[in-house]
């Protein structure tokens, strides 16, 4: 099982008037390993959905012919396992034993094998926690492990892997690659579209690019791949392995404080932390997932209540949770690990307008910072398009432009750069590098290492470590 194949096969998301994928033709034999490339919004994403049976026909417009095993996707949904960019949307069950014990109840396996098979892929996959963890409880990292847990036990014939360690950390990366390498059967397809390329690579034995707008660029063994398209490749935006990004440096020294965090915790989210941000630098925010930092992200952000200590920003007495909403809109600008939870309307363009017009800015200073941002960011091409309907990389690349839409003078990024191909994470960086330079303070959530290479004044770690995974022996 798992063979697929692929003529002329091409998909348009309704109300858009380009192509996400156009004219693909390819042949995966049973067992192989392909590594997917392309730059951002080449449809590397919408392959795997559509390999998954997950595009619905009344959501685009699609054209040739599209066959797993020589059956339509939707009628081989029991053969595939996917693996998603946002672990959160396949997560159904409250409890994460009875999340991988779902998909097997569902296929039929025996009761007497299923919470041994729910055990040992946790194990597998690194999972730190018993099998009564709640789901609402993990941290985006922890939730990718849980999901990539859930599709191996299922034992799939063709495994899909949409930046399957895009939010963890290097260990937990690490962890993820072992279990695919070990835990996915000899015979299983495997698909993995990933910009973590060097690190990918021992997991496959093809590569293959797609063109953006259509078709298959090159195809071959990635010692082949490499060597005669990685010049070319890497000037188009693929993280060709072994090249470089020169540090991007402050232009002068960091100014006054604009956001102090005095010993602030969140009960059973965030072990009380300290730390400040300056006008013109950068702060990294590190650490293993689970350690807090999207909490602390959303305390920055005026987001969240500390339970205990003090969150001080722009000498304001008032900590930034009980301000009015224009007041931190107009301060903080905050892009979420998850872009989608920030999005609330039906047009990208729209999405960018809303926050200026909230500020009371005029129509022509609304359009000239949309006009401004779309081309900045790559956008202008998605103006009209619907942001539920973006690749990964778009979406990052929107969020951000939505907290830089009001021109506010702290930014609180987690995770900037995901999903982002090599010249778009160029260009983000070096547009935080340039909001540093104008006066701007930015604090990035990050397990980009280089991007805090490239970009961090400072880094400020956080947490231990997570814990060997404890027994899991019975049912809770």
């Amino acid at each position: 099982m798992g063979e697929v194949r692929l003529r002329g096969f091409g998909w348009r998301h309704a109300g858009r008037r380009a192509w996400a994928v156009r004219g693909l033709d390819l042949e995966i034999r049973h067992g192989e390993r392909v590594l997917l490339l392309g730059p951002s919004g080449a449809g590397k994403s919408t392959l795997l959905a559509a390999l998954a049976g997950l595009l619905p026909e009344d959501s685009g417009e699609s054209e040739g012919a599209i066959e797993i095993d020589g059956l339509d996707p939707r009628k081989a949904r029991e053969r595939v396992g996917i693996v998603f960019q946002d672990p959160q949307t396949q997560l159904v069950m409250a409890r994460s034993g009875d999340d991988v014990a779902f998909g097997l109840e569902n296929r039929g396996v025996p009761a007497g094998e299923i919470w041994p098979r729910v055990s040992d892929v946790l194990d597998r996959v690194g999972f730190p926690y018993p099998v009564n963890r709640s789901t609402a409880a993990l941290s985006g990292g922890e939730a990718q492990r849980l999901a990539l847990a859930g599709v191996l036990a299922l034992r799939p014939g063709l495994l899909l892997l949409d930046e399957p360690t895009a939010n963890l950390d290097p260990a937990g990366a690490g962890l993820i690659r072992d279990a695919v390498a070990r835990t996915a059967d000899p015979s299983t397809t495997l698909i993995i579209v990933e910009h973590r390329v060097a690190e990918a690579l021992p997991l496959v034995d093809r590569v293959v690019v797609l063109e953006p707008g259509g078709g298959v660029r090159a195809d071959g063994t990635p010692e082949l791949i490499f060597a005669a398209y990685g010049d070319k490749l890497a000037g188009e935006g693929v993280w060709v392995p072994g090249f470089s990004t020169p540090p991007v440096k402050a232009t002068s020294k960091p100014a006054d404080d604009l956001v102090r965090v005095m010993r602030a915790e969140v009960t059973n989210r965030l072990p009380p932390v300290s730390l400040s941000a300056a006008a013109g630098e950068v702060v990294a925010v590190t650490g293993p997932n689970g350690a807090g930092k999207s909490t602390l992200a959303l305390l920055l952000g005026g987001l969240l209540a500390p339970t205990s200590g003090r969150v001080e920003a722009f000498g304001d007495r008032r900590p930034p949770h009980r301000w009015r909403a224009a007041t931190l809109t107009g301060r903080i600008g905050s892009v979420f690990q998850n872009p989608e939870h920030q999005f609330v309307t039906g047009r990208v363009a729209d999405e960018l307008a809303l926050g200026p017009r909230r500020l009371g800015r005029t129509p022509e200073q609304i359009r000239r910072t949309v006009d401004d941002l779309l081309d900045r960011l790559r956008l202008t091409r998605l103006a009209e398009a619907n942001p539920y309907t973006l690749s990964g990389g778009e979406a990052r690349r929107l969020s951000v432009a939505t907290a830089l839409a009001t021109a506010p003078r702290l930014l609180v990024l987690d995770e900037p750069t995901f999903g982002q191909d090599r010249r778009t994470w160029r260009e983000l960086v070096e547009l935080l590098a340039g909001l540093r330079d104008d006066g701007h303070g930015v604090v990035a959530v990050t397990h980009d290492d280089a991007f805090v290479r490239t970009l961090a004044d400072r880094t400020v770690p956080l947490g231990e470590p997570a814990p060997d995974p404890l027994p899991r022996r019975s049912r809770p």
